[in-house]
């Protein structure tokens, strides 16, 4: 894959991390790309730093930017997007892949290019948890601890994702959070999870804030409180069956106020991507600031 040439280009622009999900389906993707060149352009990004700078060099030359990889990678290529009229979109390639399941992106590059073709969008929101931008998740706690271990291992793919989430819950012990809403104190104890919500799920369909919507200038913020371990797989079957709010151990929230969270934890993640954390964590909501592509499977657009 090489660098378009500059000019004002209507092909859609594929950012590919080669190094999302696992290798097999990459090349095939990468082959599938290949195969295309005169219906779009790609180009293969080694880091965030080069999916950051390959998004500002090809700024004006596209309208349509597609994120293939994983949450982090559409994470990376929404950041120089957002607040612009340039279009979002993605080619889902990573382990959970929790925007591209919420907005009906699919493998299946022949439909995403006639999507990019019509370039219909809708604007979401974003949340804005200190100086990060949220699109999806993000949160404190056990999806958090499985974000920082998994960055730290080589294996991709859903089946290490839950081997790990497996290992790190049975590790799991509380942390201490206090968190005020619009300047008033909700809660002071030791919780499992924190996590605020843009969308339904963190991915691979585990819903952890089912009615969450991208687009009504609302943060969802879901509390799991300390639960018995034999609990685990009640909690796993509410999370894919869009009912861990019928738990008497999960407060659900929603709020378009400031939210602010002080926690002895310093393990955050945004987005699936880890970060640490000190001091206090304020999160707000940025009302439609992000257009993203339009698709025949997206549950936000009504179709006749």
């Amino acid at each position: 894959m090489e660098m378009p040439t500059a000019g004002n280009n209507k092909k859609p622009l594929f950012i590919v991390n080669p190094d999302s999900g696992v290798a097999p389906v990459n090349y095939i993707v990468s082959l599938g790309l290949d195969l295309r060149k005169n219906e779009l352009s790609a180009v293969k990004s080694l880091s965030k730093t080069d999916t950051e700078t390959l998004v500002r060099k090809n700024f004006d030359n596209h309208e349509v930017f597609i994120a293939a990889g994983g949450d982090g990678t559409v994470h990376t290529v929404a950041t120089q997007l957002a607040g612009s009229e340039k279009i979002l979109g993605v080619l889902p390639l990573g382990s959970g892949n929790g925007f591209a399941k919420e907005f009906g992106f699919r493998m299946n590059v022949n439909s995403l290019l006639n999507d990019a073709r019509r370039a219909d969008s809708m604007k979401i929101d974003v949340i804005e948890i200190n100086d990060k931008m949220c699109l999806n998740v993000a949160g404190i706690g056990l999806d958090s601890f499985v974000a920082h271990s998994f960055n730290d291992i080589k294996l991709r793919g859903f089946f290490p994702y839950v081997w790990l989430t497996l290992k790190t819950f049975l590790q799991l012990r509380p942390f201490h959070v206090t968190i005020h809403i619009g300047g008033e104190r909700i809660i002071s104890e030791k919780l499992f999870v924190v996590t605020v919500a843009n969308t339904r799920q963190f991915g691979n369909n585990a819903f952890i804030a089912p009615d969450a919507r991208p687009n009504d200038g609302i943060i969802d913020l879901v509390l799991i409180k300390p639960f018995p371990k034999i609990f685990g797989p009640v909690f796993v079957i509410r999370l894919f069956t869009k009912k861990i709010n019928n738990s008497k151990y999960v407060r659900h929230f929603k709020t378009d106020r400031e939210i602010v969270i002080e926690t002895d934890e310093t393990r955050l993640h945004v987005d699936g991507e880890p970060f640490s954390i000190t001091g206090k964590i304020t999160v707000k909501i940025k009302r439609e600031v992000l257009k993203v592509l339009c698709t025949s499977h997206n549950r936000f657009v009504s179709r006749s």
